[in-house]
C-alpha cells in the first residue's frame, strides 16, 4: 500500500508519531500502551460487557438502572468519566439517545473514545431540537409512536443507553451477547 492509497489522517499520525519518538518526547512502547489501553481495557467492549450482563442478570440490571456508577464498579474498569453514570433503558415504548450540548462529556471507561460526530456542533444542537430527524439521518428510522428521550451529559453526570436485547439473541451466552453490542447502540443512535 502506498501513501497515496492511505488516509491523510493516518499519514499525519504516523509522521507525528515518528517525529515525537525521534525527538525523544515519546517511546514506541508508550504509544503501544495507549493503544492497548483504549482498545482492550477502556472502551466500548467494557460497555458491551455491562449491557450483556444486564440482559442475562435481572438483579444486576435493576442495580444498573438504579445506580449505574455503583453497579459497574464491580467490573473495575480503567479510565475516568464515570464518577456519576446514569443508565437509561430502551423499551418498546421509549428510545433514549445521549448528547452533550456544551462540549463532549462522555463516559470513556465504558464507551471508549467519543466518535467524531458526537463532538460535532450540528449533532449537539440538532439532536435536542429534532431527534427523530437526526436519528433517521444516522440510519435509525424509529416508529412515529415511539417516544424519544434525549439525555444531556455534563461534567457532573454521564449517560449510557441500555439497548433492547434483540429477539434473535435470547439464550446466548454473556460473551456472545457482548459481541452484539455496539458503541452507537449505547449512545442511542443505533438499534441492534
Amino acid at each position: 500500500m502506498t501513501d497515496h492509497d492511505r488516509e491523510p489522517q493516518a499519514i499525519r499520525a504516523e509522521a507525528l508519531e515518528s517525529l515525537l519518538i525521534e525527538k525523544g518526547l515519546l517511546t514506541a512502547d508508550a504509544i503501544d500502551e495507549v493503544i492497548v489501553r483504549y482498545s482492550e481495557r477502556v472502551g466500548p467492549m467494557n460497555g458491551a460487557r455491562v449491557v450483556a450482563r444486564a440482559w442475562i442478570d435481572p438483579d444486576f440490571k435493576q442495580r444498573l438502572l438504579e445506580d449505574g456508577t455503583s453497579a459497574i464498579n464491580e467490573f473495575s474498569f480503567e479510565g475516568g468519566r464515570i464518577e456519576k453514570l446514569v443508565v437509561v433503558e430502551n423499551t418498546e415504548k421509549v428510545h433514549n439517545a445521549v448528547v452533550c450540548t456544551l462540549c463532549s462529556c462522555y463516559p470513556w471507561a465504558v464507551l471508549g473514545l467519543p466518535p467524531r460526530w458526537y463532538k460535532d456542533p450540528q449533532y449537539r444542537s440538532r439532536i435536542v431540537r429534532e431527534p427523530r430527524t437526526v436519528l433517521k439521518e444516522m440510519g435509525l428510522d424509529l416508529p412515529a409512536d415511539l417516544e424519544i428521550r434525549i439525555w444531556d451529559s455534563s461534567a457532573e453526570v454521564r449517560y449510557m443507553v441500555l439497548p433492547q436485547q434483540p429477539e434473535h439473541s435470547l439464550g446466548k451466552s454473556e460473551q456472545e451477547l457482548a459481541q452484539l453490542v455496539t458503541r452507537n447502540s449505547m449512545v442511542g443512535v443505533e438499534s441492534l
